[in-house]
Order: structure tokens, then sequence, then C-alpha cells
């Protein structure tokens, strides 16, 4: 799959994959203004423009980056084991997507809600789910 930001300075290109996934975290939608709907593409990932490139680590375990010219945001990375997760909208002529999984549904505010059947993760699952991962004193991404 290839996307890129609203101007173009940044081209992202990533394996195929089929569902999108929400995190209603609060730092999610304070970082997007709603929740944020994603692809979990693996590590293989590549850029183009990359010294348009803004990247922000917002937790001892995660950074996360936008384009430096437009503010697009570019991806959410894990950075113990470099997976990223990638804004769906990136990729506008991408295969079709399915919607799976809600992580952080009891952060979720009662202004929106999603009509689709998904797999739904509260705070303390996705946290327990992500436990080797995270460095004992980190609980935050």
């Amino acid at each position: 799959m290839k996307g890129h930001c609203l101007c173009g300075a940044i081209v992202i290109q990533s394996p195929d994959t089929t569902h999108v996934d929400a995190c209603h975290c609060g730092i999610c939608r304070r970082w997007g203004g709603g929740p944020a709907l994603g692809l979990a593409c693996g590590t293989e990932v590549s850029l183009v423009g990359e010294e348009k490139l803004k990247v922000y680590r917002s937790s001892e375990w995660a950074e996360r980056a936008f384009c430096g010219e437009c503010g697009t945001h570019m991806f959410y990375r894990l950075v113990p084991t470099g997976d990223y997760f990638v804004p769906a909208g990136l990729f506008q002529d991408g295969p079709e997507f399915g919607f799976k999984e809600q992580i952080f549904i009891d952060r979720k505010p009662s202004y929106y809600a999603f009509a689709n059947e998904t797999a739904n993760l509260t705070e303390a699952e996705v946290f327990a789910k992500f436990a080797s991962l995270l460095p004992d004193d980190d609980a935050k991404g």
C-alpha cells in the first residue's frame, strides 16, 4: 500500500492490510481531535521524504510522527518492537478495509459511537496484552 501526507512531501509504503482499528485513549484523542483510526502495519514501513518528518517521543515506549510541512499525522510507532500504526486516511487508493478492533473502549467519551461490531478492549486489557513491551513505570503511550 502507498499513501502520503496532505501536501505530498512524505510518501509512506507498507504491506497490504485489511483492517482498521480505533484507539479511544486520551492521548490519541488529544493528538487527532478524535479516535485514532489506524492500520497495524508491522515493521515493514518505508518512507520517502523523511527529512520533512517530525518525530515526537510521547512516552518511553512510543513515538508519534507528523509531516513538518502540512502537519499530517504519519504514524504511531512502538519503540521496543518497531511496529507501526498508520492512519488509515493516508491510503486513499488502498484496499477496502474492515473495522476490526477498538481499544481503550472504557476511555471513549459518550459523544460518539461506532455502529460496527468490533472486538473491544479496555485500558486494562490493552496494557495486559502489551505488558511484556512496557517498562514497569510507564503505562501511557
